[in-house]
């Protein structure tokens, strides 16, 4: 399937408007060295991380970001480009992250997010649910990180036999 396009800006998004098996592809954002450093010194001090000369004697070969700092990365262009911003409500959780390749300071990344299922929740009708596999990909194309995330969103539509209140119509 090709790259799919919201019908819809992400301040007027709800449920409704995420299709399983629609993919879209969101970027860029430039890897900067000093928040490469900046963010290990802070959060994961591994030499590979914190010190450019030191990093070159590593198997890496030179300085690569922390894995939490490309998930960072990621969330950013995954909040500003793909979430609701009037549905939102959050994710429990997210399964299998993996961090396939070293990113490096001067990479340009981008996600590629693919629905892979939507359902409207059975407990709290007013909301549904999206699982979606995300990737980051460099300027190259090749993934560097991997995972899958479930995000729970507002309706648009009312269930069905509800009124305002609650009570049945």
């Amino acid at each position: 399937m090709g790259k799919s396009t919201f019908t819809v800006p992400a301040e007027q998004r709800y449920f409704e408007d995420y299709v399983a098996g629609s993919v879209y592809e969101f970027g860029f954002v430039t890897v900067e060295q000093d928040e490469v450093i900046a963010f290990a010194r802070r959060f994961d001090p591994q030499v590979f991380h914190v010190d450019p000369e030191s990093a070159k004697g590593t198997i890496y070969g030179g300085l690569i970001a922390s894995g939490w700092h490309t998930a960072g990365l990621m969330m950013r262009l995954f909040v500003d480009h793909f979430l609701s911003k009037v549905a939102s409500l959050g994710s429990p959780g997210v399964d299998e992250l993996r961090w396939n390749k070293p990113v490096r300071p001067g990479d340009e990344l981008a996600i590629r997010v693919t629905v892979q299922e939507t359902k409207r929740s059975r407990s709290k009708p007013d909301r549904g649910i999206v699982h979606s596999f995300i990737e980051v990909m460099n300027q190259n194309r090749e993934v560097v990180m991997s995972m899958k995330a479930v995000n729970f969103f507002f309706c648009r539509q009312k269930p069905p036999g509800k009124m305002e209140n609650g009570t049945k119509s």
